[in-house]
């Protein structure tokens, strides 16, 4: 079996590889059109950082796990193409700042049509709006001399920064095809890809629609829940309780559970904010106003979520944070990523930034010309914004500290030693919730985080 995944993202590659490293008899090739990209997985350092990724990739590649940017020949060869190619969403025309941009999806189905002289399996990694398989369907029918093809759905729900893990033991694995004799047998072909490492009860097999729709309802359900508890967090600030303490006591009943229930500046990341207003969108396309609202409300409390961070910074610190040295910690979306995408720290920089506070980043990860890009654009800059190279470099003379990404270093700091280098009153605020807010205050800070009094 030879099996071409198109698109080299952070779905695409880590996926590849786990199923190279667990079927070393069936050859795995990753193809994309950026030849940086697929040098970068070809290299000593990888595009995507997951811990234990390198591993993986390192005992695969050359034996069964190969990238490319030969696209058509890879498509040529395959019985299974993957399409894990990127849906943002439309920033133009119908559906702007909602609507899942397919161009992409259909230059592949394209692609796919005029090269396939086989037929294929071809298998939606991508997130999608339910429906798109008949897009690819329809694009295959129409091409003179396309073989018969079997579109799946087979959604990712993997957590950046816990990517390996999640793809050695899912939760589970779904797959989607039509209820036809040839649909039955191409999911049971993928099936047999995943099952040999993940035990068959954990594989479900739906039809196309089902699967396609449960990648944007449980993101969506996630999203809600880090929503419903940052509402909360305000709550708790105003009336002196604790939102660490809410949530274990609300998530010790079996009936809601403790996951996603941990108050933060906000949700980031490639998934959540695009799939929620996807779910919008196709709520006011099919006539469910009432349910576009309630969805929309998610992505609306987590951007407030994100303002009412910043401006308690402002508020603070004396209601101006004008020449004032402002040190960000943490710049990706989430620990144990160097993905940016949707990141709250964007906001936070950006508002301060407008407060013309002179903010300086910290990330472990995240490289400054990155940071740069993502926060005054591409090509531009700001004489405010810097980028240290430390954590100690960028608290130094700062008159206040924020936390935004919770990566385990930022634990371990020696506050002390960042407090004596810092004007008084120095102040510290904890976006993520992961530092001794009493013993902070013992060395003398002025410190809060969020939910707490």
């Amino acid at each position: 079996m030879k099996i071409c995944c198109i698109g080299a993202g952070y779905v695409g590659g880590p996926t590849m590889a786990m199923i190279a490293l667990k079927a070393p008899d069936i050859r795995v090739t990753v193809v994309d059109l950026n030849e940086r990209r697929i040098a970068a997985w070809n290299s000593d350092v990888l595009p995507v950082y997951e811990p234990g990724l390198d591993e993986i990739v390192r005992e695969a590649r050359g034996r069964n796990l190969f990238f490319s940017t030969d696209v058509r020949g890879a498509i040529a060869e395959a019985d299974i193409v993957f399409v894990s190619v990127n849906t943002p969403t439309k920033t133009y025309g119908v559906g702007a700042g909602r609507a899942a941009d397919l161009r992409y999806i259909e230059s592949v189905a394209r692609t796919i049509a005029e090269v396939a002289t086989t037929p294929k399996i071809i298998v939606e990694k991508s997130t999608i709006p339910v429906r798109t398989a008949t897009t690819i369907q329809e694009i295959l029918a129409a091409h003179p001399g396309a073989p018969k093809c079997q579109v799946l759905s087979n959604p990712e729900f993997l957590a950046e920064g816990t990517a390996v893990a999640d793809l050695q033991k899912p939760d589970r694995v779904l797959i989607g095809g039509e209820r036809t004799p040839e649909g039955e047998q191409a999911i049971e072909t993928l099936v047999s890809v995943y099952a040999r490492w993940v035990p068959r009860e954990r594989i479900i097999t739906t039809n196309l629609w089902s699967s396609e729709l449960s990648k944007l309802v449980a993101n969506a359900f996630l999203a809600q829940r880090i929503s419903s508890i940052n509402a909360i967090s305000a709550l708790c600030e105003a009336t002196e309780a604790d939102v660490d303490e809410v949530a274990n006591a609300i998530g010790k009943d079996s009936r809601i559970g403790p996951k996603f229930l941990k108050a933060s500046v906000g949700f980031g990341g490639s998934c959540f904010q695009k799939d929620v207003l996807n779910l919008v969108y196709l709520c006011e396309h099919f006539g469910l106003p009432e349910v576009a609202a309630y969805w929309e409300q998610v992505v609306k409390m987590n951007d407030w979520q994100k303002r009412r961070f910043a401006s308690k910074i402002v508020k603070t610190l004396y209601n101006t944070v004008a020449d004032k040295r402002i040190a960000v910690l943490g710049f990706a979306f989430k620990k144990d990523t160097n993905d940016t995408r949707e990141s709250a720290a964007i906001n936070v920089c950006r508002d301060l930034l407008a407060e013309h506070a002179n903010v300086v980043v910290y990330d472990p990860k995240v490289p400054a010309d990155e940071i740069m890009s993502d926060v005054c654009g591409k090509g531009s800059a700001n004489p405010r914004l810097g980028v240290a190279k430390t954590a100690y470099e960028a608290c130094a003379g700062a008159h206040a500290i924020a936390i935004v990404t919770e990566w385990d270093e930022f634990k371990a700091l020696d506050y002390e030693k960042i407090y004596a280098g810092m004007p008084k009153p120095a102040f510290l605020f904890d976006g993520r919730n992961i530092t001794d807010l009493a013993k902070l205050k013992a060395i003398g800070f002025r410190a809060c985080g969020i939910g707490k009094a």
